[in-house]
């Protein structure tokens, strides 16, 4: 039991926090404001008064400090405040949710439920927890984007209270605070936070290597400062002399990002050269700001030679969280390159601040319409969530991690895309529909391929058609997830269609072989030809990878069936519902690795022994080449939290569904109009893809070489028969 002496002490304490909460506030808080959080603080006091942490202290120490989180640092308003000092109360306490609204009203509530809702995530175990988790922790979002970052300074409050937990549960959370956290921050605008995230979460995974950077950090720090202050010394001079207003910072890079320099480029610590950045920040009304930031770039470049490669003017073209700054990288002293940053005080608060900074001097309606402008923006992100938990993840973190290009539209205007972007991106962000047409794309005027990588600067022109229509490699060609989302939808779609003509041609294909299709025959067909739905049987029959030949072997074995049936008056089982492993084998039997979809060779990892169909990632290992997990192994998450960089998506696709380049060749007696009749049967009737074409004529007679792509060899057949129909063509062969 704790003496009256040390309760005191720590009722003391916690009044002292509280005052501390109230001074610290970014914000500026009118009275009924401070109302707010006193009764917040108060509720909260009283709810947790019998709780305490594992560390022994008491529990309000916890919501208080993500408060100050909260107030000072991501700089949020008062309804934040009081939310972030109740945010474990409904989750932990007598007081219910109807509570929290009668006393606080529906915004504080809302926010609360969000955050009850996240610690209350089901164990849903058949996939990834991690990605479930996140993905419904992003579609709180819908209510309220603060749930999400009161959920951030909560996390980080943990991350730097974690001593006293098991090394087991240091390791997940930590894991978990690199996979999800961290780049949740980085994407709100919340660069310190995701920082320091980063850093803490090192300290718990990889504790030798974290304590090794910082010892060599500590030991060489004299020296460092001794070497920015000659940097910083040279400069102040010059913009002393242009009596300019303005401070300059020195600062160490994060252990983190030193950690991920040194795998990257495979060195040791001392090899690191552009270990600190330098920070101008400068007085500047907001018409001169732009003018001052290019005045003290010339400034430093006359002293220090640039890298010109690494100019970044995030000035003229903001990021899509804020942040503006130019940075510039300089060859300091003793050939070492140095990262200057350029901010005025304002640009430096949305730096530091992130979101918070855009509303700080906005008021009432003008600060909610802000956060609402935001709020869509994020809200992007969220369009694909009926896709599966693990893959919304890595699309979500691909758009969240992805740097930014900026490219023009043919009338000028600035669109910003993540870097990798291809010209099918830039039309599913002009407009849906726009990307559901697109035929093909100009870049700075020339005809371009829809894989092209687009780089800042580049004018990108979309050619749209009528005629044209998402295929399977699209999906190769886009890698923002709104645009992946619409073709994945696209072809459902699409399959849906071509299985209702192939239930048709089944329907008459069946009559001639005297069997009526019912439920029945359905069931024993997709039995019979080892697939998985009826919509895969229909697909098949429409696309003709099951052909006449593989349907009289499916009557013969159902006509002997059912006379076999009469004869012994056996009642058959019914079809069973469940799905064998060899169904699923047979239907998903082929295995590719990365965005182009290569055959590699692998091993399938005895961890988890992934079956065919399984959601699966590959592992480049060390020595045994590419070794293939499943999504919800249990070592899937400290693998992708700790080697990113060596995970390779793949994936088990259906054979039926590739397509394959074949070549033909054509010859015959050159007629007026035979190339037209001949791509009109290709491309026309059969909606086959031309991959290219050749003809030559001599003396009357032609010959000519066409490489098509088709899904199975039944359509290409039927091709060659429809083409030999042509009048005036001799000779078609396959290569």
């Amino acid at each position: 039991m704790m003496t009256e002496a040390a309760i005191e002490k720590e009722n003391k304490e916690i009044a002292q926090q509280y005052k501390e909460l109230l001074r610290i506030s970014y914000q500026s808080l009118t009275d009924d404001d401070k109302k707010l959080i006193r009764s917040a603080f108060d509720t909260a006091v009283d709810a947790h008064k019998e709780q305490r942490r594992k560390s022994g202290e008491a529990y309000i120490f916890h919501p208080i400090a993500v408060a100050k989180i909260v107030a000072s640092e991501i700089g949020l308003d008062a309804v934040s405040i009081a939310s972030a000092l109740l945010h474990d109360v409904v989750e932990d306490t007598e007081y219910t949710l109807d509570d929290i609204e009668r006393m606080f009203g529906e915004t504080v509530a809302r926010i609360v439920d969000g955050l009850t809702k996240i610690a209350h995530l089901k164990k849903d175990m058949n996939i990834s927890q991690q990605a479930e988790n996140f993905r419904k922790m992003l579609l709180t979002l819908n209510d309220d984007i603060r749930v999400i970052i009161i959920k951030i300074a909560d996390r980080y409050h943990n991350m730097l209270t974690m001593d006293s937990m098991p090394e087991h549960k240091q390791v997940k959370i930590a894991s978990e605070t690199l996979y999800i956290y961290a780049p949740l921050a980085h994407r709100i605008g919340l660069y310190n936070i995701k920082t320091e995230l980063e850093d803490l979460s090192l300290k718990y995974t990889e504790p030798n290597v974290y304590r090794d950077i910082s010892d060599k950090i500590e030991e060489t720090k004299e020296e460092q400062q001794a070497y920015i202050d000659a940097f910083t010394g040279t400069i102040q001079n010059s913009l002393d002399r242009e009596g300019l207003d303005y401070i300059i910072k020195g600062r160490m890079k994060s252990i983190y990002s030193i950690r991920r320099k040194m795998k990257v480029q495979n060195v040791p610590f001392e090899q690191i050269y552009d270990k600190f950045a330098i920070r101008v920040i400068y007085k500047s009304d907001r018409p001169n700001e732009k003018f001052l930031a290019w005045k003290i770039y010339s400034i430093v470049t006359d002293n220090f030679t640039p890298n010109p490669v690494r100019l970044r003017d995030w000035i003229s073209s903001p990021k899509s969280t804020g942040y503006e700054a130019l940075h510039i990288t300089v060859m300091g002293p003793k050939g070492k390159w140095v990262e200057v940053q350029i901010r005025s005080e304002r640009m430096h608060e949305i730096a530091e601040k992130g979101y918070a900074a855009h509303f700080k001097y906005k008021h009432g309606d003008q600060k909610e319409q802000g956060i609402e402008i935001w709020l869509n923006r994020l809200q992007e992100a969220l369009e694909n969530a009926n896709t599966n938990a693990v893959d919304f993840v890595e699309e979500f973190k691909l758009n969240l991690y992805s740097k930014e290009i900026f490219v023009f539209t043919p009338q000028g205007e600035l669109k910003s895309l993540p870097k990798g972007a291809t010209p099918l991106d830039f039309s599913f962000n002009i407009h849906t529909e726009v990307g559901m047409r697109t035929r093909g794309a100009k870049v700075n005027g020339k005809l371009v391929p829809l894989n092209t990588v687009l780089h800042s600067g580049d004018q990108v022109e979309i050619i749209t058609s009528e005629q044209a229509r998402p295929n399977q490699n699209w999906l190769d060609y886009a890698t923002t997830a709104r645009a992946r989302a619409k073709i994945k939808s696209s072809l459902r779609e699409e399959k849906k269609n071509v299985a209702l003509e192939g239930k048709e041609i089944l329907r008459r294909k069946l009559k001639s072989q005297k069997i009526t299709l019912n439920e029945d025959t359905i069931n024993k067909m997709v039995v019979f030809f080892k697939l998985k739905t009826s919509l895969d049987l229909f697909y098949r029959v429409g696309i003709g990878a099951i052909d006449n030949q593989r349907l009289k072997d499916f009557a013969a074995t159902y006509n002997n069936a059912f006379i076999s049936f009469f004869k012994n008056k056996i009642r058959r089982n019914p079809v069973p519902k469940e799905i064998d492993k060899e169904e699923i084998t047979a239907k998903y039997n082929l295995l590719v690795f990365g965005g182009e979809e290569e055959k590699l060779p692998y091993i399938l990892s005895q961890c988890c022994n992934p079956i065919p169909g399984d959601d699966v990632f590959g592992f480049v290992s060390v020595n045994e080449g590419i070794k293939v997990h499943s999504k919800n192994c249990p070592n899937a998450i400290s693998l992708q939290s700790n080697y990113a960089y060596r995970i390779i998506s793949a994936k088990w696709i259906d054979s039926s569904q590739q397509e394959f380049s074949s070549e033909i060749t054509l010859s015959g007696i050159d007629n007026l109009g035979i190339v037209s009749e001949i791509t009109d049967i290709i491309s026309g009737n059969m909606h086959v893809n031309m991959r290219s074409i050749n003809f030559t004529t001599d003396g009357g007679t032609f010959s000519g070489k066409i490489t098509v792509v088709v899904k199975n060899n039944a359509t290409l057949k039927k091709l060659v028969d429809n083409l030999k129909r042509i009048n005036g063509i001799d000779k078609v062969t396959r290569i």
